[in-house]
Protein backbone atom coordinates (compact mmCIF):
# COMPACT_ATOMS: atom_id res chain seq x y z
CA UNK A 1 0.00 0.00 0.00
CA UNK A 2 1.31 3.39 -1.17
CA UNK A 3 2.18 5.31 2.15
CA UNK A 4 0.79 9.54 1.57
CA UNK A 5 2.05 12.29 3.24
CA UNK A 6 -1.24 12.16 5.69
CA UNK A 7 -0.41 8.46 6.60
CA UNK A 8 3.46 9.86 8.01
CA UNK A 9 4.83 9.74 10.90
CA UNK A 10 6.31 13.19 10.27
CA UNK A 11 3.04 14.52 9.41
CA UNK A 12 1.62 13.22 12.68
CA UNK A 13 4.02 13.44 14.72
CA UNK A 14 5.85 17.02 13.94
CA UNK A 15 3.85 19.08 11.40
CA UNK A 16 0.23 18.80 13.13
CA UNK A 17 1.40 19.39 16.64
CA UNK A 18 3.32 22.26 15.60
CA UNK A 19 0.50 24.10 13.05
CA UNK A 20 -1.86 23.57 16.07
CA UNK A 21 0.67 25.09 19.05
CA UNK A 22 1.47 27.86 16.99
CA UNK A 23 -1.76 28.76 15.91
CA UNK A 24 -3.33 28.43 19.27
CA UNK A 25 -0.70 30.71 20.65
CA UNK A 26 -0.47 32.72 18.43
CA UNK A 27 -4.18 33.42 18.67
CA UNK A 28 -4.00 33.85 22.30
CA UNK A 29 -1.06 36.27 22.22
CA UNK A 30 -2.89 38.13 19.33
CA UNK A 31 -6.04 38.41 21.71
CA UNK A 32 -4.75 39.13 24.75
CA UNK A 33 -1.82 41.62 23.32
CA UNK A 34 0.59 40.61 26.31
CA UNK A 35 3.19 41.74 24.07
CA UNK A 36 1.83 44.47 22.67
CA UNK A 37 -1.22 45.42 20.58
CA UNK A 38 -0.29 45.21 16.69
CA UNK A 39 2.80 43.16 17.70
CA UNK A 40 1.91 40.72 14.92
CA UNK A 41 5.22 39.85 14.07
CA UNK A 42 6.56 39.25 17.53
CA UNK A 43 3.82 37.35 18.37
CA UNK A 44 4.37 35.13 15.62
CA UNK A 45 8.07 34.57 16.36
CA UNK A 46 7.12 33.93 20.25
CA UNK A 47 4.44 31.13 18.65
CA UNK A 48 6.82 29.60 16.23
CA UNK A 49 9.29 29.15 19.27
CA UNK A 50 6.64 27.99 21.41
CA UNK A 51 6.03 25.47 18.69
CA UNK A 52 8.96 24.65 17.72
CA UNK A 53 10.17 23.95 21.49
CA UNK A 54 7.00 22.05 21.72
CA UNK A 55 7.22 19.38 19.05
CA UNK A 56 11.12 18.46 20.36
CA UNK A 57 10.03 16.61 22.53
CA UNK A 58 8.29 13.67 22.43
CA UNK A 59 6.17 13.28 25.69
CA UNK A 60 4.47 16.97 24.54
CA UNK A 61 3.64 15.47 21.33
CA UNK A 62 2.61 12.31 22.18
CA UNK A 63 -0.05 14.07 25.28
CA UNK A 64 -1.23 16.47 22.26
CA UNK A 65 -1.83 13.44 19.93
CA UNK A 66 -3.43 11.37 22.63
CA UNK A 67 -6.07 14.44 23.16
CA UNK A 68 -6.91 15.34 19.73
CA UNK A 69 -9.44 12.27 18.80
CA UNK A 70 -11.25 13.02 21.62
CA UNK A 71 -11.44 16.76 21.41
CA UNK A 72 -12.84 15.92 18.06
CA UNK A 73 -15.62 13.27 19.58
CA UNK A 74 -16.95 15.52 22.03
CA UNK A 75 -16.82 18.59 19.61
CA UNK A 76 -19.45 16.27 17.86
CA UNK A 77 -21.39 15.28 20.11
CA UNK A 78 -21.47 18.84 21.11
CA UNK A 79 -22.42 19.81 17.43
CA UNK A 80 -25.10 16.51 17.78
CA UNK A 81 -26.67 18.10 20.66
CA UNK A 82 -26.91 21.77 19.88
CA UNK A 83 -28.91 20.61 16.37
CA UNK A 84 -31.17 18.47 18.26
CA UNK A 85 -31.62 21.26 21.02
CA UNK A 86 -31.94 23.87 17.84
CA UNK A 87 -35.15 21.23 16.46
CA UNK A 88 -36.95 21.76 19.17
CA UNK A 89 -36.10 25.42 20.43
CA UNK A 90 -36.87 26.80 16.94
CA UNK A 91 -40.23 28.67 17.81
CA UNK A 92 -42.25 27.38 14.30
CA UNK A 93 -45.90 26.56 14.72
CA UNK A 94 -45.83 24.80 17.85
CA UNK A 95 -45.96 26.72 20.98
CA UNK A 96 -44.23 24.65 23.93
CA UNK A 97 -44.33 25.94 27.68
CA UNK A 98 -40.76 26.33 28.87
CA UNK A 99 -40.81 23.87 31.28
CA UNK A 100 -41.60 21.14 28.85
CA UNK A 101 -38.73 22.69 26.36
CA UNK A 102 -36.01 22.02 29.41
CA UNK A 103 -37.89 18.61 30.01
CA UNK A 104 -36.95 17.37 26.44
CA UNK A 105 -33.42 19.51 26.41
CA UNK A 106 -32.55 17.43 29.35
CA UNK A 107 -33.75 14.48 27.59
CA UNK A 108 -31.62 15.22 24.40
CA UNK A 109 -28.50 15.63 27.02
CA UNK A 110 -28.80 12.41 28.42
CA UNK A 111 -29.50 10.84 25.53
CA UNK A 112 -26.27 12.18 23.43
CA UNK A 113 -24.12 11.28 26.56
CA UNK A 114 -25.91 7.76 26.48
CA UNK A 115 -25.00 7.16 23.05
CA UNK A 116 -21.31 8.69 23.33
CA UNK A 117 -21.09 5.75 25.85
CA UNK A 118 -22.71 2.96 24.20
CA UNK A 119 -20.48 3.83 20.81
CA UNK A 120 -17.40 4.16 22.47
CA UNK A 121 -17.77 0.99 24.76
CA UNK A 122 -17.75 2.93 27.93
CA UNK A 123 -21.44 2.05 28.48
CA UNK A 124 -20.45 -1.85 28.86
CA UNK A 125 -17.28 -1.14 30.56
CA UNK A 126 -19.11 0.44 33.02
CA UNK A 127 -21.92 -2.00 33.03
CA UNK A 128 -19.06 -5.15 33.63
CA UNK A 129 -17.49 -3.43 36.38
CA UNK A 130 -20.41 -2.64 38.31
CA UNK A 131 -22.80 -5.90 37.49
CA UNK A 132 -20.03 -8.19 36.22
CA UNK A 133 -20.26 -10.54 32.58
CA UNK A 134 -23.70 -11.73 33.30
CA UNK A 135 -25.51 -8.56 34.16
CA UNK A 136 -24.39 -6.40 31.76
CA UNK A 137 -27.49 -6.81 29.30
CA UNK A 138 -29.85 -6.95 31.94
CA UNK A 139 -28.23 -3.36 33.72
CA UNK A 140 -28.71 -1.78 30.21
CA UNK A 141 -32.38 -3.09 29.28
CA UNK A 142 -33.08 -1.65 33.52
CA UNK A 143 -31.73 1.70 32.67
CA UNK A 144 -33.18 2.15 29.16
CA UNK A 145 -36.80 1.06 30.30
CA UNK A 146 -36.08 3.73 33.29
CA UNK A 147 -35.36 6.23 30.85
CA UNK A 148 -38.24 5.76 28.42
CA UNK A 149 -40.89 5.27 31.56
CA UNK A 150 -39.21 8.54 32.79
CA UNK A 151 -39.51 10.05 29.87
CA UNK A 152 -43.41 9.42 29.56
CA UNK A 153 -43.90 10.28 33.17
CA UNK A 154 -42.68 13.37 32.48
CA UNK A 155 -44.86 14.24 29.17
CA UNK A 156 -48.16 12.98 30.62
CA UNK A 157 -47.88 14.72 34.18
CA UNK A 158 -44.75 17.61 33.86
CA UNK A 159 -47.19 20.37 33.00
CA UNK A 160 -50.23 19.70 35.13
CA UNK A 161 -49.83 23.01 37.30
CA UNK A 162 -49.57 25.13 34.39
CA UNK A 163 -53.18 23.81 32.46
CA UNK A 164 -54.56 25.29 36.06
CA UNK A 165 -53.74 28.25 35.58
CA UNK A 166 -54.59 28.54 32.04
CA UNK A 167 -57.67 27.63 33.47
CA UNK A 168 -58.37 30.43 35.83
CA UNK A 169 -57.24 33.56 33.51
Amino acid sequence: MAETILSSPLFAEAVLPFILVFTVVFAILQKSGILGKDKRQIDALVALVVGLITITFANAVGIINSLLPFLAVAIVMILVFLILVAMVSHEGTAKWETGFKKTIIVMIFIAVIVVGLVVTGVWDYLAYKFLGPVGSDWFTNVVFIAIIVGAALLVFFGDKKHEGDKKDK
